[in-house]
């Protein structure tokens, strides 16, 4: 983890190279973490501290400082934390036990794993930004696959991410090309499902 006094920290990759190197070439897993994510995490830093200081009387819809730190806080937020959910889940073979809460309860509300993954790969394939899994626990409590077209674009509020695929063709061009179906398939089966079920338990207990 990078040492600073901000506010948020560039944590460092959960998984090693050799965990993922069936989804991504090195230099990805390098660029992807130091560039990209880290870059979400300082223009983070950086838009907190001048919120700090900003004019809020002339705040105006059409243009103003505030508007634009706030549009770019949310996408530099997000930017962040979707994609340490993106990652933290990732280093497995892909494989399952049925007894996991998480696996009960994706075949509960989509039919059968299977079903959760063609829809999951179908989200993929439409959407621009992230598809993602997430727990919907303000409205009904099930699980539901979310697109978000950019950072700050789509999801659904108050919902909570178990599971997220980066999209963005920085995440999977430089090894597959214009082939995002088979980058999805291989993220599938890299899934350390024992993670998705740590994160289903922690947020479970809130609708129960």
């Amino acid at each position: 983890m990078t040492n600073t006094d901000a506010t948020h920290v560039v944590k460092d990759m959960p998984m090693s190279y050799d965990k993922v190197k069936t989804l991504m070439d090195e230099e990805t897993y390098k660029w992807h973490h130091d560039t990209h994510y880290a870059g979400y995490v300082n223009k983070r830093n950086e838009i907190e501290k001048e919120l700090k200081t900003v004019d809020k009387s002339k705040a105006n819809a059409n243009y103003s400082v505030l508007r634009s730190l706030k549009l770019e806080e949310t996408w530099n937020a997000n930017g962040q934390i979707l994609h340490e959910v993106y990652w933290a889940t990732m280093g497995g073979d892909g494989k399952y036990d049925q007894n996991l809460n998480i696996i009960k309860r994706i075949t509960e509300d989509f039919g059968s794993v299977d079903a959760f993954k063609a829809e999951l790969l179908a989200v993929g394939k439409a959407g621009r930004g992230w598809a993602t899994l997430v727990f919907d626990m303000f409205s009904d409590g099930k699980l539901r696959c979310a697109l978000y077209d950019f950072h700050n674009q789509g999801g659904i509020a108050g919902s909570l991410p178990l599971m997220a695929i980066d999209i963005f063709e920085h995440a999977y061009y430089h090894k597959y090309g214009p082939d995002r179906a088979g980058y999805l398939s291989a993220l599938l089966d890299n899934i350390d499902w024992k993670k998705v079920e740590e994160k289903y338990n922690k947020y479970s207990k809130y609708t129960q």
